[in-house]
């Protein structure tokens, strides 16, 4: 006898499979190298960049919102068509969203690309850094 599955049973099912739309928001792993850590009062990211140029990646912001992306087109893409016995080097697109505290200023953020990462720093805003309150 064959057991139908209901909604939950799906929804369940799915929640921990990584390739279903029915991925948890919180704690969701990344499919690709990316480091976000704090340094020097600031957030920082490090997303793996290798064999990309600056103009291939697009960083938005958007209200409290932090976006990287890059569209990889096959199209045109030299390596597309080789005969690869192995291919360990990830080549393709991403597209991030990460939503950033108000404590953080995300309008004085900076990025660079460097060894092939792309760093992203975003330092603490001034009025709402931590501040000493002298008591007279």
């Amino acid at each position: 006898m064959t057991q139908l599955l209901n909604d939950f049973d799906l929804v369940f099912k799915n929640f921990f499979d990584h390739q279903s739309r029915f991925q948890p928001v919180a704690g969701n792993k990344m499919n690709y190298p990316v480091d976000i850590f704090l340094k020097d009062d600031k957030l920082h990211f490090e997303i793996a960049a290798v064999g990309l140029k600056q103009s291939d990646i697009e960083i938005l912001t958007e209200g409290e919102t932090l976006r990287v992306r890059h569209d990889k087109s096959e199209v045109g893409d030299p390596t597309y068509n080789n005969d690869y016995i192995h291919r360990g080097i990830t080549r393709r697109s991403f597209d991030f969203a990460w939503k950033i505290s108000t404590d953080l200023d995300l309008a004085q953020a900076e990025a660079s690309m460097k060894d092939g990462l792309l760093q992203i720093t975003i330092p603490y805003a001034q009025d709402r850094a931590p501040r000493r309150i002298a008591i007279k």
